[in-house]
């Protein structure tokens, strides 16, 4: 499979669910992948895609005439009638990871509210993705669930030594505090308010290093945070795209992570990534961020995260209060083991199809 955040979680709960039953992946071809992919009890088909219609029709053909005891739908309410009309005594579920594909730009509120009665089950991955779900869709409450994301905690771990010593190294960041930032370079992710509060750090922490991963996917619009980074002499180093299976080693060259959302995040995966790979996270107080972080126990909340000096001040805390941020990484590692495992959110979702189909 290829793509963002929603199909690293796909692919990864498929993995933990076929380890007790069998499962079937629709996936879009591309030419890096064979059309069918074989893995024990998971298989990855792959079809044509193109237009959302001509995709469905490709899933359609796929799966006609075959036996499923659950079919569960990512992201895309306009599938649902369809596919509840080939296999109408099949319990069928959407599974929503964030508001992208149930807002007005992608489809009308009537059209969508139409599309999810046909859904038997609706999953959201937090408790405030479900309370804005509501706000809009009121008719769904006796359907919807929340069934929090999780990570692989045995790849994403704290380095020893050596690892964080190697990466630091063939980053360039050896002998500085690294603050790191993970996400889509897009406005709505904040990264122009994280170089203003490390202009504000530096005055108390001279030492201060940014360290960036992430695509630009808005034309000019990393030449503009480049260059506000050059104006208020940050140092800013942007390591580009890093490909899901070498994220670990990202996060394992920083001292802290940052996510400066500065507008509702649904879950925020890159958070219990930091967490589970040893780093002190701080995050706005947004959305269901603050499902995952308990203020000044596992994490720093945020709440004037449109504030560049709010976000400073946690981060000089953290650079010159020791045990203070030991306490923090330590809690938050322990956290993220025990709540936000993949195999965690795989046996939810078997308990509750297990549920459905009874």
């Amino acid at each position: 499979m290829k793509g963002g955040s929603v199909e690293i979680c796909i692919l990864a709960i498929a993995r933990r669910l076929a380890k007790s039953h069998k499962v079937t992946v629709i996936s879009k071809k591309t030419p890096k992948y064979p059309n069918k992919t074989q893995d024990g009890n998971l298989t990855i088909e792959r079809v044509d895609s193109g237009s959302p219609t001509k995709y469905l029709k490709a899933v359609l053909d796929k799966i006609k005439g075959r036996h499923f005891d659950v079919i569960q739908v990512d992201n895309r309410p306009r599938f649902l009638p369809k596919i509840k009309k080939m296999f109408p005594h099949i319990p069928l579920s959407l599974f929503l990871h964030s508001l992208t594909f149930v807002s007005s730009s992608q489809i009308p509120r009537q059209e969508a509210a139409h599309c999810m009665q046909y859904a038997d089950l609706i999953i959201a991955n937090s408790q405030s993705l479900k309370s804005e779900l509501l706000v809009r869709y009121p008719k769904i409450k006796n359907r919807i669930k929340v069934v929090y994301l999780g990570t692989d905690v045995h790849r994403f771990r704290p380095p020893t030594d050596k690892e964080r010593s190697s990466v630091r190294a063939k980053l360039g960041v050896s002998g500085a505090y690294v603050v790191a930032f993970a996400g889509r370079i897009i406005p709505r992710k904040g990264l122009p308010v994280l170089i203003r509060a490390i202009h504000h750090a530096k005055k108390s922490v001279p030492n201060l290093q940014l360290l960036v991963a992430g695509n630009t996917q808005r034309k000019g619009y990393g030449a503009q945070v480049k260059k506000l980074a050059a104006q208020l002499k940050v140092p800013m180093k942007m390591a580009g795209y890093y490909a899901h299976k070498r994220m670990h080693q990202f996060y394992w060259a920083g001292d802290c992570f940052v996510c400066p959302s500065q507008k509702h995040e649904a879950f925020g995966l890159v958070n219990i990534e930091a967490m589970a790979s040893g780093l002190p996270v701080v995050a706005s107080d947004i959305g269901g961020i603050r499902e995952i972080i308990r203020h000044e126990k596992n994490g720093i909340l945020i709440r004037r995260f449109h504030e560049p000096s709010a976000f400073a001040t946690a981060i000089q805390r953290l650079a010159s209060q020791h045990k203070f941020a030991k306490s923090i990484r330590r809690t938050g590692l322990t956290h993220v083991k025990k709540q936000f495992s993949w195999q965690g959110t795989a046996d939810r979702l078997i308990k509750l199809y297990t549920k459905h189909q009874t």
